[in-house]
């Protein structure tokens, strides 16, 4: 691939200036990569920012965010090393719309990009205006139904300025130069919105859908689950129905009424192969227009066996502090605490698994790393409660401690599980970080969060929604088994990494599939799948899953020096540098 491939790329994301979730995971995989740097000449990431959210801002502005601001108008951002060109063009734009603008760089791995906020919320009312009568006049995108929300209204007011910002500091880029603006989820579309307004052929606009936000309201919304919405999708799919014909009318949803416009895009990207179904489901143009695969990326990097022995003695070591006895086993379940990640059928498999390791006098230890607080707990909070009552091991709802989800799960499902129960012991960390600092004496002085990684055994990620996954298989390059749901996006990722042979790592858990006596015929026979129904379904497939676990767990060191070597075969086909040169590339390269 020729250096400088594609003059400029301009990312279009809520995730701009600061990483948050899942797609500041992708962006850093990406701009970080050899390369994408080595085929693409520039690249701006663009998006709005939310001046009243202190925390935000004081992330932004932390030396591990690596931002150095060029320009700016919003308070606290020093500058004086902008063009003059430049500064002047973003001024004449504030003036005009009556927004405010950061311009700078920031770092990703070895490398460093253009970004461009905006403070839109108090956008002047005629340029807001006559942008949305346009998108209804050309696209029937229904703004004034949906502008009392604070997320749509946020997102769309950053369309216009800055599309116009990009331009003003692009000024040197020959008029020829070819451009592409990629949207990031339904988040990024308003950008793309106003290149497609003004037919600006200079620019090819793509929708990345990191996920279909319809599809994950109907899996999340129902007792249902993955269970009932994938067999309704495979049957509307085989028999030509759409979403809107089984599930009535979703226009109501201001995601779903932004991404039925994201047909206008000149190209459409899907993270994983099921995602390019739901986007298939919702009818209309999305029936037959082009969407190609671009996965994510999976951390490789090289680990030794003797790394992954020295990072699992200091799990063992942890759980040997909590539980007062070594386990033979170490299971680990990094996310976040929100219902599609479906923890309780982790507990479910564990269930199972207890009757086998108790015969063969085998114990396991699972940290569930989990937490429904956006930043974490204090950390004298915690070493006041581990002296209290024993955190991570209790947990309190009354003081700060379990937040929301976290009681429920912990209450109801966690507490349960372990009466009776000697072979198998769940620990919930609802905590930030992974070190003595913030988790507690008990914690090993040396642990650090990469041990949580490579010490383990096995990750689970059994997901009911789960565009890609990326969490789920980080333990992949250290020899882990990785225990996921076929709704996951990473397995169509793993099956082709594996170019058809056996990937001993992966233990594909099916919670879709349904016996044939089941009689379900068209997608409305599946609506009648409900809570009750899944739940029997998943009894039984749990047990499927735990007797996979128990065949395959190591043994000894030459079992576990094996699965490393397989994981990490495995894990390089599914690299950054895979997904740029053999995904991302080819994909740009059709606009």
């Amino acid at each position: 691939m020729p250096s400088q491939h594609i003059p400029l790329v301009v990312h279009a994301t809520q995730e701009a200036g600061l990483k948050l979730g899942g797609i500041g995971a992708v962006l850093d995989g990406l701009l970080g990569s050899p390369a994408y740097n080595e085929a693409v000449g520039r690249s701006i990431l663009v998006g709005p920012i939310n001046t009243w959210n202190i925390i935000e801002k004081e992330r932004l502005t932390a030396s591990a965010n690596r931002l150095r601001t060029i320009y700016s108008s919003l308070p606290g951002f020093e500058w004086n090393d902008a063009p003059e060109e430049v500064a002047m063009a973003l001024q004449e734009i504030e003036r005009r719309m009556n927004v405010h603008f950061l311009y700078g760089v920031r770092g990703f791995g070895r490398y460093e990009h253009e970004i461009i906020l905006v403070d839109a919320g108090a956008i002047a009312g005629e340029t807001i205006n006559s942008y949305k009568y346009s998108l209804w006049q050309h696209w029937g995108l229904p703004c004034s139904l949906h502008e009392s929300n604070w997320e749509f209204s946020f997102v769309l007011n950053a369309g216009e300025p800055l599309y116009e910002a990009v331009n003003a500091v692009t000024g040197d880029l020959s008029p020829t130069a070819q451009r592409h603006i990629i949207a990031h989820e339904w988040l990024g579309l308003p950008v793309a919105f106003s290149a497609a307004l003004r037919a600006d052929r200079r620019y090819k606009t793509i929708f990345y859908a990191h996920e279909v936000a319809t599809a994950r309201l109907l899996v999340e919304g129902d007792g249902g689950h993955d269970t009932r919405f994938y067999n309704v999708l495979r049957l509307g799919r085989e028999q030509g129905v759409a979403l809107d014909q089984v599930f009535g009318d979703q226009s109501w949803f201001y995601k779903h009424a932004m991404i039925l416009r994201a047909g206008v895009c000149d190209r459409i990207f899907a993270v994983g192969d099921l995602v390019v179904d739901e986007l298939r489901f919702l009818g209309g143009v999305f029936w037959d227009k082009p969407i190609d695969l671009v996965y994510n990326g999976v951390p490789a990097a090289p680990i030794s066996l003797e790394q992954k022995l020295a990072s699992r003695e200091l799990m063992l070591q942890y759980a040997e502090n909590l539980y007062g006895f070594r386990p033979d086993y170490i299971f680990t379940h990094v996310t976040r605490m929100v219902p599609s990640k479906a923890l309780w059928r982790d507990v479910r498999v564990l269930e199972h698994l207890e009757w086998t390791l108790a015969a063969q006098g085998k114990r396991a230890v699972t940290f569930m790393v989990s937490t429904a607080s956006p930043s974490g707990r204090r950390a004298e909070d915690v070493f006041r409660w581990e002296t209290e009552y024993g955190w991570p091991l209790g947990h309190r709802g009354d003081n700060g401690d379990l937040e929301r989800e976290e009681n429920a799960f912990f209450y109801h499902v966690l507490e349960p599980f372990h009466w009776g129960r000697s072979a198998n012991k769940i620990c919930l960390v609802n905590q930030f970080g992974w070190e003595r600092d913030r988790c507690g004496w008990r914690m090993p002085e040396a642990m650090r969060f990469a041990d949580l990684r490579a010490g383990t055994d096995l990750e689970f990620g059994q997901s009911i929604y789960e565009p890609f996954g990326i969490a789920q298989v980080e333990p992949l390059s250290s020899g882990a088994l990785c225990v996921v749901s076929n709704v996951c996006g990473c397995v169509g990722f793993l099956d082709r990494a594996a170019a058809g042979q056996p990937n001993p790592n992966l233990i594909v858990a099916d919670y879709v599939s349904v016996p044939a006596d089941w009689n379900l015929w068209s997608p409305w026979d599946a609506l009648r799948i409900d809570e009750p129904i899944r739940n029997s379904l998943e009894g039984r497939n749990s047990y499927l899953v735990a007797q996979q676990i128990a065949a395959r767990l190591p043994q000894n060191d030459d079992d576990r020096r094996s699965l490393l070597e397989a994981g990490q075969r495995t894990a390089a086909g599914m690299s950054w540098e895979v997904v740029v040169k053999d995904y991302l590339l080819p994909a740009l390269g059709k606009c």
